[in-house]
């Protein structure tokens, strides 16, 4: 990256501030008044995450900017041992409780071809699954927080947790766990965006909220030889055919049916010319499950079902099962704390259901060690060309605002909770 990430210094943004919801609660000491001064900041850093973004493991600028404007707010950042990762503390009262937050805050390998001011300067580069908006909506939650501390009405320590390498393996999180990131942490708790809900709603759910996800890569071998003889050889293409074809459906009917488990392949080659049988092949994929026990099994059913397939074409057959992430299992009492705080924020219309979705995340690693949830953030940009993972994807921005509500409610409920 050849331009530093640094803040716009000249204009305002034209922000649409959206209004404290009907039967909603005020946050403590005026501070939805000083979220609504900040709001057109936090755009701006959004906006720029977005312009500037930085792949897994590489988010050093990132990490830079999130500790400068958290030094700003008079806290005390500490980078990650590889410097691409924050984590900061906001010191409330020294014998209370420590609860943290985390926001992802790595981008995605793809082109952005939206039509915007604050597209992608990063070739091959974009922010394609919300991380921008999650890193600027812990910003926002740690300069309020940090103005509760001030007065001294913070009751106990929020850690914030600005996480590296989300969307690849090994998992960003492990990072954070081996450099203490959970230590003495009682309870943890992130936001996601989620085009599905509107703005001014969060999604919730008690148990999985999301699938276990591991990185399946399947390569094959043989002498290769001429297509008028494939008699004399061993038929990679062939091979290679019946491994994305057979293997997916044969796994999925050695499992429980209602485990949810989906073996999909996103890659296949094999081969450079149409009269030459190749010597080599592979296909690379993931497996994806609902519930932890059939994630536990999957590697050995796997390895022998592409065995059992593969044995009678000739082909040597070479796996490598990655372990990805378990499923997000939502704790049930940090469920109770995100209701009360999403009601709080958005009155009771912000509250909403959500379904288990077959995608990862590694949120889950922390929860191996304490409890927490995660919630979906409504970003309110629905349509077909707005899915997560998607280049076009983008986020109605009133939704920083209400991320910021509900994070610095959740906070200060699951601090008076653990008292």
């Amino acid at each position: 990256m050849t331009s530093a990430l640094t803040l716009p210094t000249s204009g305002q943004l034209a922000s649409s501030w959206l209004e404290t919801p009907t039967g909603s609660q005020p946050l403590p000491r005026e501070l939805d008044h000083l979220l609504a001064l900040r709001v057109p900041g936090l755009i701006a850093t959004r906006r720029h995450l977005h312009s500037h973004p930085e792949l897994s493991g590489n988010e050093f600028e990132t990490a830079a900017l999130i500790a400068r404007e958290l030094s700003l707010a008079g806290l005390n950042p500490r980078l990650l041992p590889k410097g691409n990762g924050v984590i900061c503390d906001v010191n409330g009262r020294p014998d209370g409780p420590v609860v943290a937050l985390r926001a992802d805050i790595d981008a995605l390998p793809l082109d952005d071809p939206k039509d915007v001011p604050y597209r992608s300067t990063v070739e091959g580069v974009c922010h394609a699954c919300g991380h921008d908006v999650h890193t600027t909506v812990l910003l926002g939650v740690g300069m309020l927080l940090a103005q509760l501390a001030d007065l001294g009405e913070l009751d106990g320590r929020v850690r914030l947790i600005f996480q590296p390498a989300e969307e690849i393996l090994p998992c960003g999180s492990l990072e954070v766990i081996e450099a203490g990131g959970l230590d003495d942490v009682v309870q943890i708790f992130a936001l996601h965006c989620d085009p599905n809900l509107p703005v001014g709603q969060v999604g919730l759910r008690v148990g999985p909220i999301t699938a276990a996800a591991d990185n399946v890569t399947v390569r094959l071998s043989g002498p290769g030889g001429h297509t008028a003889r494939p008699h004399l050889t061993v038929d990679m293409v062939d091979a290679l055919g019946r491994l994305i074809t057979e293997v997916p459906a044969l796994v999925s009917r050695r499992v429980p049916a209602n485990s949810g488990l989906l073996l999909v392949f996103g890659h296949a080659s094999a081969g450079t010319r149409y009269n030459v049988i190749p010597s080599e092949a592979s296909a690379s994929g993931t497996l994806r499950v609902m519930d932890r026990d059939t994630w536990e099994q999957a590697p050995k059913i796997v390895a022998q079902v592409v065995r059992d397939v593969i044995a009678p074409t000739g082909a040597t057959v070479d796996l490598e099962y990655l372990r990805g992430r378990p499923p997000v299992c939502n704790d049930a009492r940090a469920i109770q704390v995100l209701t009360a705080a999403t009601a709080a924020a958005l009155g009771p219309d912000g509250l909403a259901e959500t379904p288990q979705s077959m995608g990862g995340e590694d949120f889950s690693w922390y929860l191996e060690y304490v409890p927490g949830a995660l919630a979906r953030l409504g970003v309110g940009r629905a349509g077909p060309n707005v899915d997560l993972h998607r280049a076009s994807f983008d986020v109605d921005e009133r939704s920083i605002a209400v991320g910021v509500r509900v994070m610095v409610q959740t906070a200060l409920r699951a601090l008076a909770a653990a008292r």
